[in-house]
């Protein structure tokens, strides 16, 4: 009975680690103090895995004493307010640019192949998730003929996220001339110690001058068009001027974290394209390479979206946008880093709904925030601004614990006059806040812990009027998909259900 006591003296010792090391964040040292308890010795290696970054970026992309140019003096005192409050948090202040707004994958797509097609100098793209199906391969495909063509192409995928994506893949994009790297890859040793840090991020930037980020990685699902997935609603945004140089700064950030891909043995791919390969086609072909057999054009995309598509809806796709799908916006870029202190993507939510005088209207597929989140929320509510929370109705089985956790926090939210709805269309993945008709902040990062803390995140401030009401028109259109969550909706659950979600509730600073 002696291997007892020294192990409960073993794990007390542990324990009193933990609880040092995360004095900072009670909550959480609440519960990997519970999981030792109940696992031990096991529950501290669970926790040194998840919380003991090998290789990690631990400064903060801005400069302390970063000062940004004021807004003109026709924006709101909270659009004001907001902008200088944030100015310590973005990477390089206030900048002037243009943006358009993009509300569904095809949309998103489209644009994005003939901006790579027009590139001339050079392309870094990096993803959470980058598959290697019908989207993945058009876009891989291409960005081989850029190399070809002379354009130097930097490629960074996530570990984790992007996982799948065949080595062969990464053989043919390096043979052609691209640079690829990989952010924690899933081996020794960062397996071991960083597998719970992930490069959450979804940026493509061209020549230094153009930039596409937001919720939308590379996948077929995104299109709405994945059979076994259904309806996609998500939202992305272009970026051209001077906006765009941040979002380089912060690409280049985490290419100097990342892994160079290496080849382990002499390949026989070919280094350059072959001359006898088939053209890749402009956008009037897209549909070709990526729709399902029987679609041979994209109005077959349109077809079958309907009138959802309303970007697309018998337009010529041909036809590039004019500058009038272009906003003029002052735009601000926030990095969320889980090396430092500072929740940057967490502050800047804070911030934001702190500050509204009208209105906030949030769209996120992922609700678990923290105690001080709900009580900005509520006190903004208190002080007569009306705040919409729109949340999917329905979660897949990876994000389950996620989901039950979330309806915890719904009951005090509706009971505070916060007005909830529950989308009923398809998969919500849109990642966006609308304040006061005029402020929005559209990136890749959630409302949870894991997106505030232990992922890098990016995110776009944007302050313009044009943006915002494109962005609330959206909003409204997604109402019309959605369900009101009453009261009694969450009174009629089942006592097992409540059980679960309050169990899922205590998981919430490790979510």
């Amino acid at each position: 009975m002696v291997w007892i006591l020294w192990l409960y003296l073993f794990n007390t010792f542990f324990m009193l680690i933990v609880a040092i090391r995360e004095v900072r964040r009670p909550a959480k040292a609440l519960n990997w103090l519970t999981i030792c308890l109940i696992l031990p010795v096991i529950g501290f290696g669970l926790y040194l895995s998840t919380s003991n970054p090998v290789r990690i970026r631990r400064e903060r992309l801005t400069s302390p004493h970063n000062e940004s140019d004021t807004l003109p003096n026709s924006f709101s005192r909270s659009a004001s307010v907001i902008a200088h409050a944030l100015r310590h948090l973005t990477v390089h202040g206030l900048r002037a640019g243009r943006v358009q707004v993009l509300t569904n994958g095809i949309e998103t797509y489209e644009k994005l192949i003939e901006s790579l097609q027009n590139a001339q100098k050079t392309i870094d793209l990096e993803y959470f998730i980058y598959r290697d199906d019908q989207i993945g391969r058009r876009i891989t495909d291409l960005l081989i003929e850029r190399a070809a063509a002379g354009v130097r192409i930097r490629f960074v995928r996530d570990g984790w996220g992007s996982r799948k994506f065949p080595r062969t893949q990464i053989i043919r994009m390096m043979d052609a001339g691209i640079e690829c790297r990989t952010v924690f890859p899933m081996r020794f040793p960062w397996v071991l110690s960083n597998w719970n840090y992930r490069d959450h991020c979804k940026i493509v930037v061209i020549d230094g001058k153009e930039a596409f980020t937001g919720g939308i990685n590379v996948g077929y699902e995104y299109t709405g068009l994945k059979p076994n997935v259904g309806f996609w609603r998500d939202t992305h945004v272009r970026i051209v001027g001077e906006a765009a140089v941040d979002l380089q700064a912060v690409f280049d950030a985490h290419w100097n974290i990342a892994s160079p891909e290496r080849r382990k043995t002499r390949t026989r791919w070919n280094t350059k394209v072959e001359g006898t390969r088939k053209p890749i086609q402009g956008p009037r072909h897209i549909s070709q390479n990526i729709a399902p057999s029987g679609r041979t054009a994209l109005s077959g995309w349109s077809t079958e979206w309907g009138a959802e598509l309303g970007t697309i809806n018998g337009n010529d796709v041909d036809t590039v946008p004019s500058t009038e799908a272009l906003q003029k916006a002052y735009v601000q870029t926030l990095e969320g880093n889980p090396g430092i202190p500072t929740q940057v993507i967490r502050q800047a939510y804070f911030i934001c709904v702190t500050q509204a005088a009208q209105t906030i209207d949030i769209t996120t597929p992922y609700f678990v925030p923290d105690a001080d989140i709900i009580m900005a929320i509520k006190t903004a509510v208190a002080r007569g601004v009306r705040v919409r929370l729109l949340v999917p109705r329905q979660v897949d089985l990876s994000t389950v614990i996620v989901g039950a956790a979330s309806r915890t926090y719904y009951g005090e939210l509706l009971e505070a006059g916060v007005h909830i709805y529950l989308y009923n269309k398809g998969v919500l993945h849109a990642k966006l806040m609308i304040i006061d008709g005029e402020i929005a902040e559209v990136g890749a990062a959630n409302y949870d812990m894991r997106s505030f803390r232990l992922d890098y995140e990016v995110c776009e401030v944007l302050y313009s009027a044009d943006v915002a009401r494109e962005l609330t028109e959206q909003f409204e259109r997604d109402l019309t998909d959605s369900v009101p969550l009453r009261m009694e909706d969450l009174l009629r659950r089942s006592r097992s259900q409540r059980i679960l979600d309050q169990g899922a509730r205590l998981l919430s600073p490790l979510l």
